[in-house]
């Protein structure tokens, strides 16, 4: 597996792994802080960053495409869409800063373009071999 490969999977660990520890802060630490719809933004948050993480540690796993740019585009947007969806969530139920919830969109914007991305580099990817069908 090629060194970019082995980083986005890494990147993925490392999203997968942060979404489960604010998933127990947030069931565990911070249930008793925050009220009930602010520890729902929060697992929100963590929900949609692990969905994130485990697509891009999965998309290391991939073949390499024909149109690799469309590819690599959807994991720069499931990465920059992971920190202002996420991160803005997070920093949400935390801090109640309303204005901060105007990154929300953007982040959710940039989780469809990756995916819109993902789906366009397979459908355009040739097959592994000419006799599948």
């Amino acid at each position: 597996m090629s060194r970019i490969r082995l980083r986005w999977a890494g990147t993925g660990a490392v999203l997968a792994g942060l979404a489960v520890l604010a998933g127990a802060f947030g069931a565990h630490a911070l249930r008793a802080r925050l009220g009930e719809d602010s520890l729902a933004i929060w697992e929100t948050a963590a929900r949609y960053q692990m969905y994130h993480g485990l697509a891009l540690l999965a998309s290391a796993a991939l073949p390499p495409l024909g149109d690799c740019r469309l590819f690599r585009s959807g994991r720069r947007l499931f990465l920059a869409g992971v920190l202002l969806f996420s991160g803005s969530l997070y920093a949400l139920a935390l801090f109640g800063v309303a204005a901060l919830g105007a990154l929300t969109p953007l982040g959710g914007a940039a989780l469809l373009a990756g995916w819109a991305c993902f789906a366009l580099a397979l459908f355009r990817a040739p097959p592994a071999d000419a006799s599948s069908s």
